[in-house]
């Protein structure tokens, strides 16, 4: 048979924008979330990404697309989850007999079977998205850059029930959400105990995907290739500043048994795709108890661009962690004795910062849980208040020893994460944390700065009262690390976490730096402050990590380093300062004062003033245009499509001499596309045509070590 093959030639473009739907990126009020049934199949799509249930045999995935690209997402259908019970594993719905998995076609879903091993579908729910946990928005500056909580969109419950006799009271239910605006799933599962009998949860995965591969390698001595276009997290996350490596524990991407006929020689391509603890959770469901597993974020990418993907990531933030926009100016107050904590509060407010932390070596002591300790604490928390100021402090969790009866029990060839650590099922533990409620409840403090937070060390003890042993160490301990940080957010408590805690209510961590840094001569310390948020904000929101500015020495480095006397270095204590503001970041500037003279109040007021006359742009989007190296121009554009000023060029001089320059200006994720009014941080005003690249052309001219920023409207 002779087939035909269509070959269309497009000749004019002129209609394509006309064509095309509105970027999500830009306007993503159209692409919203829905349900639809027929049949046997049912979905949920959103205009950016579909996932098609066949509910019978058996309830599975059997599509699963990006919409944008047209692009599956999957090649093959795997069960929707699988759990260890009692010793033994069982597959969670799912069919079998795909013959090859490379692809699936339609044809061959009609002919497979249901494993007579598995859970089988028995019921579905539909709703909306219930928030997991509480978010008492106390900070009304973020509130141009937040969602709303919970994101709105179309939940779908699919529940499951077992043959055997055994396990015929268990039900487990996997739950899915899709939201308004965008290309994530969310998805988790829950089981609940509706007989008389306990069983053992031993494991679980909560997502298993035949992900189509992101590259075909035949050899496998190249091991750092991606395994998908998608990105993958949940809010089981720990251990580090860095998505990926907060998730590794726990996103898994394997070799898959089943893929037969890939290129990969060995078949060792890693494309399928496991959500599971490594460890535990061996959770003994109690008759009457359910059990509920950590939540997991699936995001396709509609594109390879480096940018796009991570503007991908930080719009996935501000929907589903918008406390992750609160951004208020913060300063690290060196002592916390009354005089100078006073002095502080008071300078803060005259030059408009927010917030204050008694900072680490203070002397603030937040396991002080006396009531004479606590009500010398409320008078700072008051005053504060009354100076429209919030106030918090320090505290050190792991990275700290207790003694042998409450510390990780390890084997001797095993160290802790941060190599000393208390278990959170301790003892001690069970005190500390009672202290923090306590202290958090009657001492009106608004933040906490809490340092080595929980890292995800396992713990062999069978005496601590909060776990039985080493299967269920990691689980129960992150339950009292995890809930204790959700009761902060619902109670407003801004919370400094240096980990990856955003999607259990943390509102910040560290943008990514090396502590000695600070201690290298001031000029240094100016390049490093703009690569580190250059190289910081590919994937997270500027207001999602502080930096630091050390106002008085810190690590060392002397006079050289030092920005005290503050009078005597305000062109460096500027620079620092426009450096982060000017990409909407908050540092947390270290010392006992904001200013030692008129002059110096005057800076820095003046420069607060400015960042929040053009807040609403500067805590927008950072597009990446050229990073820092200290003998050139460096430059970044802010973006938000939603606000008056769409865009902000930021432009930095190193040099000792004036630089005049073109600047091809990419407004294309600002939304402007024809005419543009251009301001500069001066005051200057002039027009420009954007192009059809959606480039502007900018002729700039920085003067020697100076800063400019461009305003586009």
């Amino acid at each position: 048979m002779i087939r035909s093959f269509l070959i269309l030639m497009i000749f004019s473009t002129a209609n394509l924008a006309a064509q095309t739907s509105v970027d999500w990126l830009l306007d993503d009020r159209s692409y919203r979330a829905e349900i639809t049934q027929q049949s046997d199949e049912i979905s949920i799509s959103n205009g950016l990404i579909k996932r098609t249930f066949r509910l019978g045999p058996n309830a599975a995935t059997v599509a699963f697309e990006n919409a944008i690209t047209h692009e599956s997402i999957i090649r093959g259908i795997k069960p929707e989850a699988e759990i260890t019970i009692n010793g033994k594993m069982y597959s969670v719905g799912g069919l079998i007999g795909q013959p090859n998995y490379a692809f699936l076609l339609p044809e061959w879903i009609e002919r497979m079977q249901i494993d007579s091993n598995a859970f089988r579908f028995s019921s579905h729910e539909t709703g909306t998205p219930v928030a997991p946990f509480e978010w008492k928005q106390t900070r009304p500056h973020a509130n141009h850059l937040s969602d709303n909580w919970p994101p709105t969109g179309v939940a779908l419950n699919l529940n499951f029930v077992h043959q055997s006799p055994e396990l015929a009271d268990i039900l487990i239910t996997v739950h899915y959400e899709l939201y308004d605006g965008l290309p994530v799933i969310g998805k988790w599962i829950s089981v609940a105990n509706q007989g008389d009998n306990s069983v053992l949860i031993n494991d679980f995965s909560s997502e298993i995907l035949a992900a189509v591969e992101y590259s075909h390698s035949v050899d496998t001595r190249n091991t750092n290739v991606p395994s998908s276009n998608i990105h993958v997290e949940t809010d089981f996350a720990f251990g580090s500043m860095d998505a990926d490596d907060a998730n590794s524990h726990v996103v898994h991407w394997l070799p898959d048994p089943d893929y037969l006929t890939q290129v990969n020689y060995l078949r060792n391509n890693p494309c399928l795709l496991k959500v599971s603890p490594t460890v535990g959770p061996e959770y003994n469901l109690k008759p009457g108890d359910t059990f509920r597993s950590f939540r997991t974020f699936i995001l396709p990418y509609d594109s390879y661009d480096r940018e796009r993907q991570g503007l991908a990531r930080r719009r996935m933030y501000r929907k589903l962690a918008p406390w992750s926009t609160e951004n208020p100016l913060m300063m690290h107050v060196r002592y916390a004795d009354w005089e100078s904590v006073k002095t502080a509060i008071d300078q803060a407010a005259e030059v408009g910062f927010e917030m204050l932390i008694l900072t680490f070596g203070s002397g603030f002591n937040i396991e002080n849980d006396s009531p004479e300790y606590i009500a010398e604490m409320k008078k700072y928390a008051d005053y504060a208040k009354s100076k429209g100021l919030e106030i918090g402090g320090y505290s050190l969790l792991a990275s700290r020893t207790i003694d042998a009866e409450n510390d990780v029990m390890l084997p001797d060839s095993l160290t802790p994460v941060f190599g000393h650590s208390p278990c959170l099922g301790s003892v001690w533990a069970e005190k500390y944390f009672s202290r923090l409620y306590n202290f958090y409840e009657k001492s009106g403090l608004m933040l906490l700065e809490h340092d080595g937070s929980y890292p995800g060390d396992v713990c062999y003890s069978t005496a601590h009262p909060g776990h039985e042993g080493y299967s269920d160490s990691r689980w129960n301990q992150y339950q009292v690390i995890s809930k204790f940080y959700q009761w902060c957010r619902s109670k407003g408590i801004f919370l400094n976490i240096p980990d990856y805690y955003y999607l259990t209510g943390g509102n910040k961590c560290g943008m990514g730096y090396r502590e000695t840094n600070w201690s290298l001569p001031r000029e240094q310390q100016v390049i490093h402050t703009r690569q580190n948020i250059y190289d910081g904000t590919w994937t997270k929101l500027v207001t999602m990590g502080w930096m630091f500015v050390p106002l008085t020495e810190y690590h060392g480095g002397g006079v050289a380093a030092t920005i005290e006397p503050l009078n005597e270095h305000q062109d460096h204590y500027q620079k620092m300062m426009m450096s982060n503001l000017g990409a909407g970041v908050q540092a947390c500037y270290r010392g006992p004062r904001l200013y030692d003279t008129d002059e110096t109040k005057m800076m820095v007021k003046s420069t607060v003033d400015f960042f929040k006359q053009h807040r609403e742009v500067l805590e927008g989007d950072l597009i990446h245009l050229k990073r820092a190296d200290g003998h050139n121009l460096d430059y970044w554009l802010m973006v938000n499509p939603k606000g008056r000023e769409k865009g902000a060029l930021v432009v930095f001089n190193p040099m000792d001499v004036d630089i005049s320059r073109t600047i091809d200006v990419p407004l294309y994720y600002s939304g402007l596309t024809d005419q543009v009014f251009i301001k500069t941080s001066e005051g200057q005003l002039s027009r420009g045509s954007v192009g059809r690249d959606y480039n502007l052309d900018l002729n700039v001219k920085i003067a020697a070590g100076d800063w400019m920023m461009y305003f586009f409207e």
